[in-house]
């Protein structure tokens, strides 16, 4: 099992090294049940995912089209925020008890955080714990119909 990890982690850092994925750390500052050493891995385009899973049907066929909706927006802003020279830290935010907030950034102190959501009908709120802790945030709910504003930094 142990040898079998090691491989895992040498074909990750291979992906890594080679710009095929990146690695998105967990944010984590006060509480003691937010995940402070995990990593959520996204690939930097859609396309190799899929290929390595051999997924090759439309995106309406998909039954992980959130997940895929979720690494597209992720990869793209952080290649927006490269490509601008933006200086930004950024992380995902989760919880023992699975509390989760895809995407936050800090830029200049301040805090953005976003969930990215296929469909713009569902409701999506700042977990009462995180805003508790870490106070007024600026929080946006990202979809199909706004998607815009997070990889071109365009506002409504």
């Amino acid at each position: 099992m142990r040898i079998r990890f090691k491989i895992h982690r040498k074909y990750i850092l291979l992906l890594k090294q080679t710009y095929v994925i990146f690695r998105l750390g967990s944010f984590s500052r006060n509480l003691r049940n937010e995940l402070k050493y995990s990593k959520k891995i996204y690939f930097y385009v859609n396309g190799i995912r899929n290929a390595l899973i051999a997924k090759f049907e439309q995106i309406e066929s998909h039954n992980d089209i959130g997940s895929l909706w979720e690494n597209y927006l992720i990869s793209e802003r952080i290649k927006h925020l490269n490509y601008s020279g933006a200086w930004v830290n950024y992380w995902f935010w989760r919880t023992k008890e699975q509390k989760e907030i895809n995407f936050i950034e800090e830029s200049d102190g301040k805090l953005t955080a976003y969930e990215v959501k296929w469909a713009p009908d569902i409701h999506t709120k700042l977990p009462k714990q995180f805003q508790n802790t870490y106070g007024d945030i600026n929080f946006r709910v990202i979809h199909h119909d706004n998607f815009e504003e997070l990889i071109l930094d365009k506002r409504s």
